[in-house]
């Protein structure tokens, strides 16, 4: 399966992005606001997306509620994953909802033949500009209980739950779509703090995939996480026992910038460790990448298969029978709260 994750212009295929999807090196498409009018319209979408790359294709979308909800109009109002708690009051209600979040949003994405959402966002709300309500609450252990909720109801629909942004996101204030966030804290603050949540759900045996940060942990490493062996191998397979997909973030962010040009963005985090690498927002990168990596499934950068099985076993999954009665308790419970 290829390592490219691309990205589309518009509400339909064009010509020339049908035949990127053939490309060996295409792996994935990511779906945006911009690729969406209606269901109907989205289900061809994805039906032409699946027909163009003529094999195992990953679709996946950035639908995590809140506002980072890729579609909206005829879909579930899915609050951001910061508000449950205040919308609920206690923790036991909360992990529900949560459930209940996961639950409706698979089970409407997997309709319209959409693999994956990029969700949960696993970080602790710190200072980030870029995460605040994004993420569950400021500490490890309501973050875990959340995010095992919502993973509980992304399993009801066969969704596999990818975590973000490892090892933490919430504790550097830059924006890594806008700027290169640095890190300044020792490994074990890093640890206790933000690592301590994707650890205990690698244990639980509850993420599929992963999806590490465009920031740099000074202390330890002076490239990116997601372009770190170090933070990659030696902490998130070999400490920690990851043995799922691992996905760059999306290598047009400036916080990807330190890597070098497009081609050389996407063989760091190949080499680091990724098994997919998103390309997103920039068609002349993009096809930098598709041009420099046509013989990449065959290179011995791309040779370790820990996670490659993980990304095969995501595509076209369908809807089990038990997901039509959870979708309908999940809408009832939804509808109980004050949710826009």
């Amino acid at each position: 399966m290829g390592p490219l994750m691309l990205d589309c212009e518009a509400e339909r295929l064009l010509p020339e992005e049908k035949e990127k999807l053939s490309h060996p090196v295409t792996g994935g498409v990511i779906l945006f606001s911009r690729n969406y009018y209606n269901k109907a319209q989205l289900s061809e979408l994805t039906r032409e997306i699946r027909a163009a790359a003529n094999k195992p294709i990953l679709i996946a979308v950035d639908h995590e509620g809140g506002r980072v909800q890729r579609f909206r109009d005829g879909f579930t109002a899915i609050p951001a994953m910061g508000a449950i708690s205040q919308l609920t009051g206690n923790t036991a209600d909360g992990i529900a909802l949560a459930k209940a979040c996961g639950t409706a949003f698979a089970y409407e994405l997997k309709q319209h033949s959409i693999d994956v959402s990029f969700a949960p966002v696993l970080d602790i709300n710190g200072v980030s500009q870029v995460i605040g309500d994004r993420a569950f609450a400021d500490n490890a252990s309501e973050v875990i209980a959340l995010a095992t909720g919502l993973i509980t109801g992304l399993q009801a629909c066969d969704m596999p739950a990818i975590g973000k942004h490892f090892p933490g996101h919430g504790s550097v204030a830059p924006d890594s779509h806008v700027a290169l966030p640095v890190d300044e804290r020792e490994f074990h603050a890093i640890a206790q703090t933000d690592m301590v949540v994707f650890e205990a759900l690698i244990q639980a045996n509850l993420l599929q995939g992963i999806m590490p940060a465009h920031v740099i942990y000074k202390a330890l490493d002076s490239a990116p996480a997601g372009f770190s062996s170090w933070w990659l191998q030696t902490q998130l397979r070999q400490a920690l026992g990851f043995k799922g997909a691992i996905f760059s973030d999306d290598l047009s962010m400036h916080g990807a910038s330190v890597a070098g040009d497009y081609p050389e963005r996407a063989r760091a985090a190949l080499n680091a460790g990724c098994n997919m690498v998103l390309a997103c927002n920039n068609v002349k990168g993009a096809e930098a990448i598709l041009d420099a990596l046509e013989t990449v499934c065959d290179e011995a950068t791309y040779t370790n298969s820990v996670g490659r099985d993980s990304l095969k076993a995501m595509c076209d999954l369908p809807l089990p029978a038990r997901a039509a009665q959870a979708y309908q308790h999940a809408k009832a419970l939804l509808n109980h709260y004050p949710i826009n």
